[in-house]
């Protein structure tokens, strides 16, 4: 990861107070927000300026963008690399909306790079999160209201994470579901920073089987390459998700849904939320093959890292997942909310 100091360009347009000022009209259409000195540059794509399947016009459609603008503030945030808040982002769109879909068409749009923040994780350690400018926000919603309709018939039925009317609980219910029909041993599966390793190339791949506007690809190809600012200083970003962004929870499905569909083609029983998951065996040594075999094609086709110190194979009642643990009774295996004390006792026992 390229490390360079940034470089502030004056522009006629100054819509912030942070010293992140627009680059210039044409490339500040609406939504690109203080852009660096430094140039983002993608990765060359065959085709492009293809318009295949015309997604392009999908997502940069009035209805589409107003619906992503009213989510965007209802979700607020933090303000990106050029300062924005949510709050003047209606002025801002009214004033430059028309410019930055001439933009985008004619695949001039550069996004700004990420703001680099941490946040505290359950187990004491921090997380980083990347958050990109307002205006990004709502690009990058737009892009994932359309592609999540297209991609969203070909995920598996066991994967729960950041899908339409899905969630934790439903994941913990299938879980018992399965350990009540006997599959009582897991692999407890650990992917090692999954959203910081992500392979680009391989990501675009997967989404070029699907989108076949080659604009769509671009751009989305753009939004992974647009860097971060950490410390007000620039980081390209060769690899990895970024964390924060709209459209990295549904590229992290894209990506592993190729795993879930190896899995069911292997008739593996699994539940998966987001990067965590659980893989299901009626015996210890059962789970232990499902392990060592689905372990290369996790590391050599999808360029992902097993985290071999959190990856376990355990009986589900001495596991934990999306913060419950499960215990056997008369009725069967149960479900509660985990805690040190119910861990302690069930090591005891």
């Amino acid at each position: 990861m390229k490390v360079t100091e940034i470089g502030i360009k004056k522009s006629r347009i100054h819509c912030c107070s942070n010293g992140y000022r627009q680059r210039n009209n044409a490339e500040h259409e609406g939504y690109g927000g203080a852009l660096t000195e430094k140039r983002i540059t993608e990765n060359n794509i065959a085709n492009a300026d293809s318009r295949g399947d015309r997604v392009l016009e999908q997502i940069l459609s009035s209805e589409n963008l107003n619906r992503a603008y009213k989510q965007v503030k209802k979700n607020k945030g933090a303000h990106g690399v050029d300062g924005m808040k949510v709050e003047n982002l209606l002025q801002y769109l009214k004033d430059n909306g028309k410019e930055l879909r001439e933009t985008i068409e004619k695949g001039k749009y550069h996004p700004s790079p990420v703001r680099r923040v941490e946040i505290p994780k359950d187990n004491g350690k921090m997380r980083k999160l990347g958050i990109p400018t307002a205006v990004d926000r709502v690009i990058q919603q737009a892009i994932m209201q359309v592609l999540s309709l297209m991609f969203e018939p070909q995920f598996s039925e066991t994967s729960y994470g950041f899908r339409p009317k899905r969630s934790a609980q439903d994941a913990i219910k299938k879980s018992k579901e399965y350990a009540n029909e006997g599959y009582t041993y897991v692999v407890d599966m650990d992917l090692e920073k999954f959203f910081d390793v992500v392979n680009q190339s391989k990501m675009i791949e997967i989404i070029s089987r699907t989108v076949k506007d080659g604009r769509v690809i671009s751009l989305i190809n753009k939004y992974l390459k647009a860097g971060v600012v950490e410390n007000k200083r620039f980081k390209e970003t060769d690899i990895g998700l970024a964390q924060g962004g709209n459209i990295s929870p549904l590229c992290s499905n894209i990506m592993l849904n190729e795993l879930d569909k190896e899995l069911e083609r292997r008739g593996i029983r699994f539940v998966r939320y987001a990067d965590d998951m659980l893989l299901f065996a009626k015996c210890k040594r059962s789970a232990e093959r499902i392990l060592a075999n689905i372990d290369p094609y996790i590391e050599n086709k999808l360029k992902l890292r097993v985290n071999r110190e959190k990856t376990s194979v355990s009986y589900i009642g001495r596991i934990k997942f999306l913060g419950y643990g499960f215990y056997p009774s008369k009725a069967g295996i149960k479900a509660r909310v985990h805690s040190k004390k119910h861990s302690q006792n069930e090591k005891q026992n």
